[in-house]
């Protein structure tokens, strides 16, 4: 196919037995590197590749749905007891009694249905 060499072919001092030497060590590297590329190619292999690159998108998700949750968490926390770990009342009492007063409202609204 009109390759080029870029050795220069008459200082190619190899014996035959090395040029055969050299031919089968590059088909037996030839042979390897498709081998290699099949297994690469192989529906169970990709198969595989992307359950991993999912189970790893889910794991990503899931990690910081978790971060932020537990931020979130912590920051409702603050809100509700002092720097010692103590319940703060003058903020909890509000709000128990909103939420017992949507309690109430879902039961009388529940109750005329």
């Amino acid at each position: 196919m009109g390759e080029v060499s870029t050795r220069d072919e008459s200082r190619d001092r190899r014996s035959a037995a090395q040029i055969e030497a050299d031919i089968v060590r590059t088909r037996a590297q030839l042979a390897a590197t498709l081998d290699e590329l099949a297994v690469a190619v192989h529906p169970s292999t990709l198969v595989g590749q992307a359950k991993a690159q999912a189970k790893a998108g889910v794991d990503r998700t899931v990690g910081k749905a978790f971060v932020a949750v537990n931020r979130g968490v912590e920051q409702v926390r603050v809100q509700f007891v002092n720097e010692k770990g103590r319940p703060r009342p003058e903020r909890i009492v509000p709000v128990a009694a909103v939420a017992g007063a949507v309690v109430v409202g879902l039961v009388l609204l529940r109750r005329r249905k």
